[in-house]
């Protein structure tokens, strides 16, 4: 029997700095007072590394270890480079055939390589809808906007997952599709109807749990019919009453990380944490910080001494536990097993089979023409990196068009940036154009306006959300519904000729 200050370690999730464990952070798995450990990209370096880090925090644990990442495939995944890129949910829901038994390859594949490096628990699928275009979190890690699709789609990748020894993790319940807020940065309100979030956004969950679901993970979102004063994290209504009761889900719940401003500019590290024991949190997640994971567990302990967490609580949490650590024990490790052939031919068919030609008749590219990339970044922050080293779009181009011109524009270009490239446009006979999320950015749109002027052969390559699609007005274009190394390769590969894409578009443009 585990005494008290271990039950309460069990239910704590922690994060870390640096490439190997610290030694605070063993000394806490070796006293039992951390049940499960995430890693983010500052933790990864190479499939050895890794290996050696999970290794060492499985050794030091007293009990059975859960260790986490985000690991969704696409847009959001901490195993990059050296390990086996995927494209993202709504590029698998675009394939046109056997959809749903190339999403249970892919992250059969990803379920694999974690598996083989220690790694026993994925914060994925993602099985929120996209409601609108403009939702700054959802995008390409949805499935789609139906209910079914999605459901289908998230059970197919939590087979690939779970099949292959890692727990997955459905999430942001109840679901996020409809906020334009992210929880990062503060928190959000719906008002979304009981008999809408039931019928609706709950229809994934209901799929999912029916194939066997081992975890989920709530949102810090206010649902006003629900519970108009908690986030979802905090609400006993929400947890309780949807979930347990009404989809009657018995697996482990996991809060998302509780230092995002949505709790942590509105609720005191010490409340924060006992609401949501008391709401029916099995696993509270403390992404960053040594000082606030430490107090947390102690806000948690003295609360339980004092009664304020009822017993039962915290053993219905540790026999939960408990439960998903026996399903997902952790295997032989062996970093060897990453970043196989095999893996990669799994990952590129798919992310060509994914690629939609949406309208004209621009293709393929001729190397003997002068062409022209404009490439928009994904972040204003990476733009002086990038330029330095030429991104890996540019250089899978230039791969095949040696005398490419290459242009790297922030997200939001500025007049200026858009005429210091224009005297390079002017030469050009096939200006393509990257897009992530034009839709979204005005100074975009007003670039690609600009600077397509007077060009006759104009291609569009939507890297990130197809709704960028509508910007076409005459243009070839062409989406990968996601910018990872695999939708690249793909993005270039169908360019240049190589197959003809047969992809549809998941979403209305």
């Amino acid at each position: 029997m585990n005494t008290l200050e271990e039950q309460i370690g069990q239910m704590m999730i922690v994060g870390f700095d640096g490439l190997t464990a610290p030694d605070y952070l063993l000394d806490w798995l070796r006293a039992g007072r951390a049940g499960g450990v995430i890693l983010f990209q500052r933790n990864i370096e190479s499939p050895e590394q890794v290996a050696a880090l999970t290794a060492s925090l499985h050794e030091a644990a007293k009990h059975p270890l859960m260790i986490s990442i985000d690991q969704e495939g696409g847009t959001v995944a901490r195993l990059r480079g050296n390990f086996s890129e995927s494209p993202g949910a709504l590029a698998l829901s675009s394939i046109r055939e056997d959809r749903e038994e190339a999403a249970e390859r892919v992250c059969g594949v990803l379920g694999a390589e974690m598996a083989a490096l220690g790694i026993n628990w994925t914060y994925a699928p993602v099985v929120d809808l996209i409601y609108n275009a403009d939702n700054p979190t959802v995008g390409t890690r949805s499935f789609g906007t139906s209910p079914g699709v999605v459901g289908r789609m998230g059970a197919a990748a939590l087979r690939g997952f779970q099949n292959n020894g890692v727990a997955a993790s459905a999430k942001h319940f109840p679901g996020l599709g409809d906020t334009a807020i992210d929880t990062h940065l503060d928190l959000p309100r719906l008002n979304t109807a009981p008999d809408h979030l039931l019928a609706v956004d709950l229809a994934p969950y209901r799929a999912l749990i029916a194939d066997g679901l081992a975890t989920v993970m709530t949102t810090h979102t206010i649902f006003t019919a629900i519970d108009a004063e908690h986030p979802a994290t905090l609400s006993g209504a929400v947890i309780g009453q949807l979930l347990r009761g009404e989809l009657g889900f018995d697996g482990v719940v996991t809060s998302d990380c509780m230092e995002m401003r949505a709790v942590g500019n509105h609720y005191g590290l010490q409340e924060a944490t006992i609401k949501a024991a008391n709401a029916g949190v099995d696993m509270i997640l403390y992404s960053h910080t040594a000082e606030q994971q430490s107090a947390a567990y102690d806000a948690l302990l003295d609360a339980a001494r004092r009664g304020d967490v009822a017993a039962d609580t915290i053993a219905d949490a540790n026999r939960r536990i408990a439960a998903l650590k026996a399903r997902f024990p952790v295997g032989q490790i062996n970093a060897e097993a990453v970043h196989t052939t095999a893996h990669h031919a799994i990952m590129e068919q798919a992310a060509r089979d994914a690629v939609i030609h949406v309208d004209g008749d621009g293709l393929p590219l001729d190397a003997t023409r002068y062409v022209t990339l404009v490439e928009f970044a994904a972040r204003a922050e990476s733009i002086a990196e990038e330029q330095a080293d030429g991104s890996r779009l540019s250089h899978y181009l230039r791969g095949r068009l040696p005398e490419l011109q290459a242009i790297l524009l922030p997200p939001r270009p500025t007049p200026a940036d858009v005429q210091a490239v224009r005297p390079v446009i002017d030469e050009t006979s096939v200006l393509v154009f990257a897009t992530r999320n034009a839709h979204m950015h005005p100074a975009q749109r007003e670039a690609i306006a600009t600077l397509r002027a007077g060009v006759s052969n104009v291609i569009m390559l939507a890297l990130r959300n197809p709704y960028d699609a509508a910007l076409g007005d005459g243009a070839t274009v062409l989406c990968t519904c996601g910018d990872s190394i695999p939708s690249l390769q793909a993005g270039v590969a169908a360019l240049m000729g190589d197959f003809a894409p047969s992809g549809v578009l998941p979403v209305e443009v």
